[in-house]
């Protein structure tokens, strides 16, 4: 295995686990619907059951998202999550309010009452998907921060990445390109959870309901989302030379595109299955749409990361010096550690076909309101 192959391998691994994260955080966009005051508070809570059944997935996801990038592209790391940490630690506050509210709101010793965690569930759905969305976006839009690898030498200050203003991250919330990404994954996630609802939940009118928030919600995502591609095939992007010097080239995403027709093929295929899972689910009556949305997000998502960072292209851009810009070859770890950790990855598909086994064990009962009546064991 040469380390080229290691270094895309990883890259892969990647896309991947980001493609399941953006997926599972239907968690997320269910809980957006707790607001609903079309529901009564026994809906609300047949929906709170079955997102927690799964919110251990996604935080699980997101940990291993991070953790992976940390072993795989540790100076992208230390760069973003190490420069742009206020972005970071909201998005791990919402989860931390989120685990919080699932296992608290409906305990005896629970002081504040349960609306309130309700209404930090809506804010890590609002938060959490909007934030992830628009940290993806600087992918193509550039931050502000420098790397000098010499600087670890500096007993005095050895620091190789500094972030350029006081906002650490935030003001990617000013970059309306990336905002958008942000603001399509948002409804992305709050359709993604009606689709759950409606597949796992056994209630008339949670399901009426769910249809109706699909339908106000797909039109504004679509504008989102396809503003956001129509930006990202015109705008320049950040092409990587043979020798390493990153320069800005016109055009460089929609020619990474045509230049890897596969992965065109996979994100086209990506966003025809999301479209397959919404409208017969939004407009007609299906119950299996988050089937079919699911592996679209996946696949929809694996296509932007693989445009972000193969085909010669700088994955985590920097807009106050092009040459700071992070590539897939400058910022992995090394072949022996890739290599390691390669072997380590094969494991994967054991650990899907366990989550796959127990997603199958906990949703083949459908939740229903003499459960949540019953159950002692219930959110």
């Amino acid at each position: 295995m040469s380390y080229t192959f290691l270094q895309n391998y990883w890259w892969f691994l990647i896309a991947l686990l980001g493609g399941l994260l953006v997926f599972l955080m239907f968690v997320q966009g269910a809980n957006l619907h707790l607001g609903n005051r079309k529901l009564s508070d026994l809906q609300k809570r047949m929906i709170l059951n079955s997102t927690g059944r799964k919110w251990e997935l996604t935080f699980t996801t997101l940990v291993t998202f991070g953790g992976a990038f940390f072993a795989s592209f540790p100076l992208f790391y230390s760069t973003s999550f190490g420069g742009a940490y206020w972005v970071w630690v909201l998005i791990l506050i919402t989860f931390v309010f989120q685990a919080v509210s699932y296992e608290f709101q409906n305990k005896k010793e629970n002081l504040i009452g349960s609306q309130a965690f309700r209404v930090f569930l809506m804010a890590n759905g609002l938060l959490a998907p909007l934030l992830i969305g628009t940290a993806v976006g600087t992918f193509f839009t550039g931050s502000d921060f420098t790397v000098n690898k010499i600087a670890i030498t500096d007993p005095s200050g050895p620091v190789i990445s500094t972030w350029g203003n006081g906002w650490h991250g935030l003001e990617a919330l000013g970059n309306w390109h990336a905002l958008l990404l942000g603001a399509a994954v948002l409804l992305l996630t709050a359709i993604l959870g009606a689709l759950y609802v409606i597949n796992n939940v056994e209630d008339t009118t949670i399901i009426r309901e769910m249809r109706r928030c699909i339908r106000v919600s797909i039109i504004p995502f679509l504008v989102f989302f396809l503003a956001w591609l129509t930006f990202l095939l015109m705008r320049p992007g950040f092409a990587v030379d043979e020798t390493g010097a990153v320069s800005l080239v016109t055009g460089k995403y929609l020619s990474n595109f045509l230049q890897m027709p596969v992965v065109l093929i996979l994100f086209l295929a990506g966003v025809i299955l999301v479209l397959a899972g919404i409208l017969p689910s939004g407009f007609g009556q299906s119950r299996k749409g988050i089937w079919f949305a699911g592996v679209g997000t996946v696949l929809t998502v694996m296509a932007i990361f693989f445009v972000a960072g193969y085909n010669g292209t700088a994955y985590y851009p920097s807009c106050t010096d092009l040459q700071s810009s992070l590539t897939i070859r400058n910022s992995s770890s090394s072949p022996f550690t890739l290599q390691v950790m390669f072997w380590v990855s094969l494991l994967i598909p054991f650990v899907v076909a366990y989550i796959a086994y127990a997603w199958h064990q906990m949703d083949k009962k459908k939740i229903t309101d003499s459960e949540i009546s019953s159950t002692e064991h219930k959110y």
